[in-house]
């Protein structure tokens, strides 16, 4: 028989990797009587069901808030004068050649007057041919085009409905707004229709360009939430009288970052009046060409120099002088505007601006300097009356 050393029976030492399963035993064990006995001291929840449960009773409400029953009732009131506008392209297709109708986009707008002429903007219907008005009511009607003036962003739709779902919005004023005063907004962003947003008049007195980079003065600033979709909506004062039509966003995103502006009701005073009648805003003009504001930047002259005026139109008429271009010698330079009803002009944007606050027929008292640069060269006051022009 083989004999072993008595060292061979005792016992040998346990390695970690042996004694860690017994440790993770022990730790789970201690873990798991802790949590019973946290669950019989705190009293956990235990799972059961209740074959009895309601619903709770409802609390009473109590009156709402005076400025919740005016929103109310603003909103009441006033949306059943905005419109949803929907428009599409015609095209043909290329292998039927049948007619094929291409949905464009949507926007908002707002019933002026109990004839069916609809207010909105000129960039919602700007590619369009054909235009879709939802009412309030959700009744939609067919919509023809009236008229744009694309240099003001504004445009007019007519809908053939019944006067009884005609209801146009109260008209208000934007001469005498005041930053701060609250004002309401209502419209279609994202094609979620009657959707009413709320804030204060951020700022007066904004400037924005148009689509034909033309600018439009004296711009309504807010902050009420304005999303694509809101442009060509009303925005109202606390009584529900139009204040302005929603126009433009300024957000990187293209999303409401509580930087909004309106054109101001006053401008759509004199603008929509004019496309009912004409079809397109008479712009009032001179009927005179002026040098590019470059040019005269260069000269280090400050104003807006004449190149050519109309042959008996309304610059000749007053006796307004042309450039003319002298062979071998220097050009015998026009008359240089200098200021319209004694406001400093400085620029061709300045000048046209300036006369379009004024209606075609109209007088203005333009101040020029005559001979410029010459030992005559003098400053005189000169009467105009304001010829036609479109817009267009």
């Amino acid at each position: 028989m083989r004999e072993y050393p008595p060292e061979y029976y005792r016992s040998q030492p346990r390695s970690l990797t042996t004694l860690l399963p017994l440790l993770l035993v022990l730790v789970s064990a201690l873990l798991v009587v802790q949590v019973w006995n946290l669950w019989k001291r705190d009293g956990f929840p235990v799972r059961t069901l209740q074959s009895d449960a309601q619903a709770r009773p409802i609390a009473p409400a109590g009156d709402l808030a005076e400025d919740e029953k005016a929103t109310i009732a603003l909103f009441k009131q006033a949306s059943k004068s905005v419109v949803h506008i929907t428009t599409s392209e015609v095209g043909r297709d290329y292998f039927t050649l049948s007619e094929m109708e291409l949905e464009l986009g949507s926007g908002s707008g707002f019933l002026w007057d109990e004839h069916g002429n609809v207010v909105t903007n000129f960039h919602v219907i700007e590619n369009a041919d054909r235009f879709k008005v939802t009412l309030a009511d959700q009744s939609s009607w067919d919509a023809v085009e009236i008229g744009r003036a694309p240099d003001r962003d504004v445009a007019v739709l007519r809908i053939n409905a019944p006067a009884g779902r005609l209801q146009p919005l109260l008209i208000g004023t934007s001469k005498d707004l005041e930053v701060g005063q609250k004002v309401f907004a209502i419209g279609n962003p994202f094609g979620l229709d009657q959707t009413l947003t709320t804030g204060i008049i951020s700022g007066l007195g904004r400037q924005i360009k148009s689509r034909t980079g033309r600018v439009i003065d004296n711009v309504i600033q807010t902050d009420a939430a304005i999303n694509p979709g809101n442009s060509g909506g009303p925005i109202l004062d606390s009584r529900g009288r139009l204040i302005g039509m929603n126009t433009a966003i300024y957000s990187p995103s293209g999303a409401s970052a509580g930087i909004g502006f309106a054109i101001p009701v006053d401008t759509l005073q004199r603008v929509v009046p004019e496309i009912l009648r004409h079809g397109r805003v008479l712009r009032p003009t001179l009927e005179a060409l002026f040098f590019p504001d470059s040019l005269l930047k260069r000269m280090g002259i400050t104003g807006v120099l004449i190149a050519r005026v109309k042959r008996d139109g309304a610059a000749a008429k007053a006796g307004l002088r042309e450039t003319r271009r002298n062979p071998g010698d220097d050009p015998s330079w026009g008359d240089l505007i200098v200021a319209v009803d004694g406001k400093p002009i400085e620029t061709v944007e300045d000048l046209l601006t300036a006369l379009e606050k004024h209606s075609v027929g109209e007088q203005v008292k333009l101040t020029i300097i005559r001979d410029l640069g010459t030992r005559q060269e003098q400053t005189r006051e000169v009467q105009v009356t304001l010829a036609a022009e479109s817009a267009e």
